[in-house]
């Protein structure tokens, strides 16, 4: 071990799940690359996690007790990698309080009770680093943060889940239902047993928060994220969004327009000339549009051991070089941001503007399309194009792709054609956008 001090940073892990042990594999196992690459030798001093039962090779110290790392003041990094809010905000707050940086995978953790611990982090001179939080092994937070600097961001738009993007494209490729894929995602090890966070859009909606708040500058607003899950798409959605040249997928999409933000999550149509159209698995990707470079397109792993723990030690690399260079802490901003943007505003999902895939349910009888046409032209909503499938005997589906409509508005019109006597069934609608790649 190097015996200078100021030459060594000593790492406390808490939590020893897929991204605690995955750290800890990439720390000692590219440990002369990494040293290397910052000047300092960083040493895995203490692991923490309550199902913890031996000692684990190369760390001194190994215990049930996360607290012990947060308070030990021979660590000078924190990685927080137990997930959820208990006990992990008390476990980074008691740290950040104790002077120690922080590193974190904990999306929900950064998108709903950031805006309280990076204040810490900052009293403290010490930094909340999260690149693993979002997006897996991909280095968005970098990007956005430092590689995009220079730009305005207008708009960013990701698959940002891979379980959802496992779940879609399994139904695409293969033409099965929703719960069958989820069942299989579940085996897998892609869902959880409780599949809620990902399947909701929940997971998503909290990385977006982060991301827009470094892309535009302001502080983190979970509550004004629009989060729409995936749990109602249907197959035959899926078919008929491929024959009219489109694929669903569950997007994050954040926008940033004459002082408005809209940051939204759920299914989306795009078409399959895009790029984003064709990440499919499990894979994650987010497309970038700056003022100057224009669109720029991040894509990758989104999960995983080794994925994930390549973005925990990017961080922890930050703070050793930093060390190497006497600097307390790394340079950027924790949010990208010295001063954040407090004047914009919230849009509302009722306020946006998009094209519009609406699936109706009606009986096969004479007069039904006049009918839904003069319904959304009565509330101004052009149509794009219109296919009438088969009778099963009884219904037909009509499938409509709408002109741009204001979403209000929309609204209004399916609740009137959901009044019309020879609908028989709640309208689906999906939105349609184009990134403009």
């Amino acid at each position: 071990m190097n015996s200078d001090k100021s030459k060594t940073l000593k790492v406390g892990i808490c939590g020893y799940g897929t991204v605690g042990s995955g750290t800890l594999a990439l720390l000692q196992g590219n440990a002369k690359e990494i040293t290397r690459k910052t000047g300092v030798e960083i040493e895995i001093y203490r692991v923490a996690s309550r199902s913890l039962q031996v000692d684990i090779a190369g760390v001194t110290h190994s215990g049930t007790d996360p607290f012990e790392v947060a308070n030990d003041p021979e660590v000078d990094v924190v990685v927080e990698a137990m997930g959820g809010f208990d006990p992990a905000y008390d476990v980074v707050h008691k740290a950040l309080e104790n002077g120690k940086h922080v590193v974190t995978a904990n999306k929900a953790l950064i998108a709903e009770r950031g805006a309280a611990l990076i204040e810490l982090a900052e009293q403290n001179d010490v930094t909340l680093a999260y690149e693993s939080a979002v997006a897996g092994g991909i280095p968005i937070i970098k990007a956005l943060r430092e590689g995009l600097a220079a730009n305005r961001i207008d708009w960013l738009a990701g698959i940002i889940n891979g379980t959802g993007n496992f779940i879609l494209s399994e139904m695409m490729d293969k033409q099965r239902e929703f719960a069958d894929v989820l069942e299989e995602a579940q085996a897998l090890g892609y869902a959880e047993a409780d599949p809620t966070f990902d399947v909701e859009g929940i997971d998503a909606a909290h990385k977006l928060t982060i991301m827009a708040s470094i892309a535009f500058g302001m502080p983190l607003a979970f509550d004004k994220t629009y989060t729409e899950g995936i749990s109602a798409l249907t197959p035959e959605d899926i078919g008929y969004a491929k024959e009219l040249g489109y694929h669903i997928k569950h997007l994050g999409i954040a926008r940033l327009e004459n002082g408005w933000v809209q940051t939204r999550v759920h299914p989306t149509l795009i078409s399959t000339k895009q790029l984003l159209a064709h990440v499919h698995g499990v894979g994650n990707a987010v497309v970038v549009h700056g003022h100057a470079v224009g669109s720029t397109l991040y894509n990758g792993p989104g999960a995983g051991a080794e994925a994930t723990a390549s973005s925990v030690v990017a961080d922890i690399i930050d703070i050793a070089r930093a060390k190497a260079q006497g600097l307390s802490k790394p340079s950027v901003p924790i949010l990208g941001f010295e001063t954040l943007r407090t004047d914009f505003k919230a849009m509302t999902i009722d306020e946006i503007e998009t094209e519009y895939y609406l699936r109706i349910t009606a009986q096969d009888v004479v007069g039904v399309m006049a009918n839904v046409a003069s319904e959304l032209e009565r509330h101004g909503i052009g149509i794009d194009a219109l296919i009438q499938k088969e009778s099963d005997g009884k219904n037909v589906p009509i499938v409509i792709l709408t002109d741009k409509a204001r979403e209000g508005e929309l609204n209004q019109a399916i609740a009137a054609i959901e009044k019309l006597a020879s609908v028989t069934a709640p309208v689906m609608r999906i939105r349609v956008e184009s990134f403009g790649e």
